[in-house]
């Protein structure tokens, strides 16, 4: 037994007990996630409060370890059926970090400097109090101009995108590049700062050309911070071309940079792998012939302003105009395993190869002793090709283009990766199915309507960094400071249906399930990195299985290679985060986050809603189904850190029962004719009203949406009306109504019903929701899942065949076990956990070397995407449910 404790699991009884009155608001330690920043950042992060303990318009204050009050902004984005609230946001102002924080029931204290907001007709002004911008509302520029103080830090921000329109295979080039720009159709504020801590400027708009043709729709979010220097930028673009012609051949933002200071007080700056930095003046006066002195050579390398000219040696400041001036670089990214720096002197003339690295850290940074502006890409190398350039750095104005995709790398393709191999009919399709694994069907393998988004950051500085300065910015922007709550806390507050608890290695059963667990985070860590799991569109996702024979997991075979979330590793990472509070596996599910929520999904078009089952593409699979653009895979991420870009995902996820009457998941299946009728659409009970009803859910708590709550509840109480409740394996659903129609007794059990977040979502609605005959009937299921032949039959009327994931369905058995408070149901569960079809306690639980690949790697040739996945979330799930039941294997 685990002895009960900070650290252990919680009993039995204890679990789901809420209390019935409002305690007194909890204080909760706030800390960085990576360990206190180098620079004074702004952070927004969400913190969950237990059901009845914070009423609604509660006030917060934000103290640091030493007691002083921090300026603090306060909203809430997610309530508890009573109308407490359930989840807060925070936004910390740019002040110089604490190492720890207190958040507890208070008057926030005002900023010295806070942020403020004016929306004018043509525009919007923000002031953080040490920079302004101008947000235009209509044009090309989406910032006119950033001012600090009263110098023009940056002008002109606008995007940049070149189209090619077709892709030529052979050596002959004959297509024509054709320039786009940005085409602003509307601005929002989303949060004016009254805080007054946090702002946020909503842009939206599409590409145009000179011409007026337009594409690649995009909503840009610029977040302001009080006493901030800087400005974030989150951009997101889709992509509305069917992927066989009309390809991208750049994608960028460009901005102009006003050049005041004298050429030799004009810098460049490149940081590269760690805080390796390229050091640069467009006018160098080190290395000359004649010297012009110790102390301005030392001037221009540190970046400060050099001596007055009139004290230099005559012979050097006599023949400046003979230096030439630099005044373009770039540095390129086309591979995550290198980058290259490069300069001229201007347009016309020859290259410089200046330097290579490895990883670039992707910030950059042009101006001079009066004023400059850094800037910086995230996941750059890991997202290549990505491309930074400095353009007319020796003009009035030097221009900077943060290029997303490198115009160097050539375009990019989106077209499907084979022919078709005569597979026009469902029949081949399902032969295919059956060797490839793939799930072909023409015209289904479009990129159409799927998205990324991007995040950028820009530094309007007084004058050129220091190279410690530079080097924060560089951390910055390669992993954004970000503030998270104590493990405690998130367990005691009871969210994400209670489903975990801290780790605890205090029993020698428990300890070794640990170690397994942190193997396989480790293993998928490692093989992201030996395997160059990376690029724009792959980054963040993992594999689906492995390859023994090849020694490489299986890229090219069908549906065996991008896994797109397939048995929800989004959940297995996320839980993991939320019990141990790792950075590591923290920024790992950020990552797949980011990569699922927008590339596995379509966000246009007639499968808008609707995700992408696992393919050698993203986009490849015919199966486009509810089950990958689930809500319960962004819920987390968006509850821990307010992400207005998710949140996005998951609203528009509120009526894809719509979806429905655009494309039935059977098709392929179905022994009987069926065509949908929005009174009587055929829905599953398992992977398509867990996605529903995540994104319901979700809309519900965020803002008490009535629609989104009769559909939840109207689908709850429908299938627990059925006799065979979730058994009966699909539901008639009324779009007008919102309800299941009544079912004759059947039963019809996947594998795969429950391991796409209902065993989350049911454990979440179960305690929000006073609903008995749902909870029996999900506790039905859970109960006869892994239950015998004769148990399902004498409920049911028949048994459920011969099923698999048993391991992953232990956590099923467990939760039934808490709820029907029975110890013969944790055994039950923890024997089928050991003894399931998934990893047994007698594997190697190790990784061997394997070098006759094209790298050195490591391998678990017993390892696979999909049983780790569930090993992880059973393991999670029955240590926080039964831990105190544990049995050894």
């Amino acid at each position: 037994m685990v002895a009960t404790g900070a650290g252990a699991a919680l009993p039995l009884p204890s679990l789901f007990h809420n209390a019935s009155a409002a305690a007194a608001v909890p204080e909760v330690t706030i800390k960085w996630l990576e360990g206190s920043p180098g620079l004074p950042a702004g952070s927004t992060w969400g913190t969950p409060w237990p059901k009845g303990a914070v009423p609604k318009g509660q006030t917060f204050a934000l103290a640091a370890a030493d007691g002083t009050a921090v300026p603090v902004q306060s909203w809430p984005i997610a309530y508890w059926p009573d109308g407490s609230l359930k989840w807060t946001a925070h936004a910390v102002a740019a002040v110089a970090p604490a190492e720890s924080y207190t958040l507890k029931a208070g008057t926030a204290a005002a900023p010295a400097r806070p942020v403020t907001v004016k929306d004018a007709r043509n525009h919007v002004d923000v002031d953080t109090g040490v920079i302004r911008v101008r947000v235009r509302k209509d044009g090309s520029e989406l910032i006119s101009q950033v001012w600090r103080g009263e110098v023009e830090v940056a002008r002109r921000l606008r995007l940049v995108n070149l189209r090619q329109a077709r892709i030529d295979d052979d050596e002959e080039s004959t297509t024509q590049l054709d320039r786009y720009t940005s085409d602003i159709q509307k601005v929002t504020v989303e949060q004016s700062g009254s805080g007054p801590a946090r702002a946020v400027v909503r842009v939206e708009g599409r590409h145009q050309n000179k011409k007026g043709k337009a594409w690649l729709p995009f909503t840009v979010r610029f977040y302001f911070y009080a006493g901030a220097e800087s400005i974030r930028m989150m951009h997101t673009f889709v992509f509305d071309r069917d992927g066989r012609q009309d390809f991208i051949a750049g994608l960028g933002v460009r901005v102009g940079v006003p050049m005041r200071d004298e050429p030799y007080n004009r810098h460049v700056r490149f940081v590269g792998d760690g805080h390796g930095m390229l050091t640069e003046a467009v006018k160098g006066i080190t290395g000359l012939r004649r010297d012009p002195g110790a102390a301005v050579r030392t001037a221009q390398v540190a970046g400060t302003r050099l001596p007055d000219i009139s004290t230099w040696d005559t012979r050097v400041s006599s023949r400046v105009h003979l230096i030439p001036d630099w005044g373009d670089h770039t540095l390129s990214q086309l591979s995550a395993e290198g980058f290259t720096v490069k300069k001229r002197t201007k347009k016309g003339y020859g290259w410089v190869d200046v330097d290579q690295g490895k990883r670039a850290s992707g910030l950059g940074y042009v101006g001079g002793v009066s004023g400059g502006l850094a800037f910086g890409l995230r996941d750059f190398w890991q997202r290549h090709p990505t491309q930074l350039d400095i353009r007319g750095a020796a003009s009035d104005e030097a221009e900077v283009t943060v290029w997303m995709w490198s115009p160097e790398a050539g375009p990019m393709d989106t077209r499907f990766y084979h022919d078709g191999l005569g597979q026009d009919t469902y029949p081949e399709q399902l032969e295919g199915l059956n060797i490839t694994y793939e799930d072909y069907e023409p015209g289904f393998g479009t990129p159409y309507g799927i998205a990324r988004t991007g995040e950028l950051t820009f530094w309007a500085v007084e004058a050129t960094p220091a190279a410690d300065r530079l080097a924060a910015m560089a951390d910055a922007a390669r992993t954004p400071p970000q503030l998270v709550n104590p493990v405690g806390h998130l367990v005691a507050a009871k969210v994400f249906g209670g489903l975990f608890a801290p780790v605890d290695r205090s029993v020698p059963a428990a300890k070794a399930i640990e170690d397994h667990l942190d193997f396989l985070f480790a293993y998928y860590k490692g093989q992201v990195e030996q395997r160059h799991w990376y690029g724009f569109w792959n980054y963040g996702d993992i594999m689906h299985t492995y390859d023994e024979d090849r020694h490489v997991w299986r890229y090219d075979v069908g549906g065996y290679a991008w896994d797109n979330s397939e048995l929800s590793p989004d959940l297995w990472l996320w839980y993991a985060f939320l019990r141990s509070g790792r950075a590591d596996i923290y920024r790992f599910a950020e990552a797949m986050t980011r990569h699922t929520g927008e590339v596995d999904v379509y966000h246009l078009g007639p499968w808008a809603g609707l995700g992408t089952r696992h393919n050698v593409q993203h986009w490849g699979c015919s199966a486009k189904q509810q089950r990958i653009s689930t809500a319960a895979y962004r819920r987390i991420f968006y509850f821990l850190t307010a992400d207005e870009r998710v949140g996005d995902l998951m609203r528009a996820l509120v009526d894809s029962d719509k979806t429905f009457m655009a494309l039935d998941p059977l098709r392929k299946i179905r022994t009987e004719p069926y065509t949908p009728d929005p009174e009587a659409l055929a829905i599953g009970l398992g992977t398509d009203w867990s996605g529903l009803a995540a994104a319901w859910l979700t809309e519900w708590e965020r803002g008490g949406d009535p629609i989104a709550e009769k559909k939840l509840k109207a689908t709850m109480r429908t299938i627990a009306a059925m006799p065979n409740g979730f058994v009966t394996g699909e539901g008639l659903y009324s779009l007008s109504t919102g309800e299941f129609a009544p079912a004759e007794k059947k039963v019809a059990v996947s594998h795969l019903s429950a391991m796409f977040g209902q065993v989350e979502i049911c454990a979440e609605l179960i305690d929000l929701i006073e609903m008995p005959e749902f909870e029996k009937a999900w506790l039905q299921y859970c109960r006869l899942f892994n239950g015998t032949a004769a148990e399902q039959t004498a409920e049911t009327g028949a048994a459920f065949g011969n099923l698999i994931l048993r391991q992953g369905h232990s956590r099923l058995t467990a939760y039934a076990a808490v709820r029907l408070a029975r110890d013969d149901l944790a055994a039950r569960a923890w024997q089928e956990f050991y003894t399931g079809d998934g990893y047994g306690p007698n594997l190697p639980w190790r990784s061997e070397k394997v070098a006759t690949t094209l790298n050195p790697t490591e391998e678990a040739i017993w390892v696979s995407t999909n049983t780790t996945a569930l090993y992880g979330l059973a393991a999670i799930q029955n240590l926080a449910l039964i831990g105190s039941k544990i049995t050894g294997p």
